[in-house]
């Protein structure tokens, strides 16, 4: 599982203080809940979700996000030399990556010990693009962290998508991430 600390190499202050506000749950899991969605995130309304806060190295951070049986996506939280990077590491049962895999984007500012926005990065632009994605090319993802409650949170144009996890009741150890060990 690694180290539950967060290096303060690359980052200080509020970035700091959010990662090690996860990286203090590590190794638990909890259950979260639709709590704003369109159309397009009805699926997720019905599913079973977790979020396993399951390695926590030094400057990076991974939480796979299990919907029920799916268990293709994982968020990778790394420090770089500027501030944060959020990642979606999404995989197919049989591990290999999915075409639209490793998007996310930078923190454009230090934001807070308790929220943290990404917007989408250029690198993640192209790839939505070649995959017929472009409504996800004004993609923001966002994280609050708060004493008990974990915020996952992605915004666009007619767009809000949210999901909140209760830290104060953590639940049984999901499967290990498609294409994880």
């Amino acid at each position: 599982m690694g180290a539950i600390g967060v290096s303060s190499v690359a980052i200080a202050g509020p970035q700091q203080d959010f990662m090690q506000a996860i990286a203090a749950h590590c190794g638990k899991a909890f259950e979260g809940k639709v709590t704003s969605g369109n159309e397009e995130d009805s699926g997720f309304a019905s599913q079973t979700l977790v979020m396993h806060v399951r390695e926590c190295e030094p400057e990076q951070l991974k939480v796979p996000f299990h919907v029920s049986n799916d268990h293709s996506r994982t968020w990778v939280i790394t420090q770089t030399e500027t501030g944060l990077r959020l990642k979606h590491d999404h995989r197919h049962e049989d591990g290999s990556e999915d075409a639209v895999t490793m998007y996310g984007g930078d923190t454009a500012d230090k934001g807070t010990s308790s929220e943290q926005s990404f917007p989408v990065d250029a690198e993640s632009i192209a790839n939505f693009k070649q995959n017929g994605l472009d409504r996800s090319i004004t993609n923001v993802w966002h994280m609050y962290i708060t004493p008990t409650q974990f915020t996952y949170r992605l915004t666009r144009e007619n767009r809000d998508f949210r999901v909140d996890f209760d830290l104060t009741k953590p639940v049984a150890l999901p499967p290990t991430p498609w294409g994880h060990e």
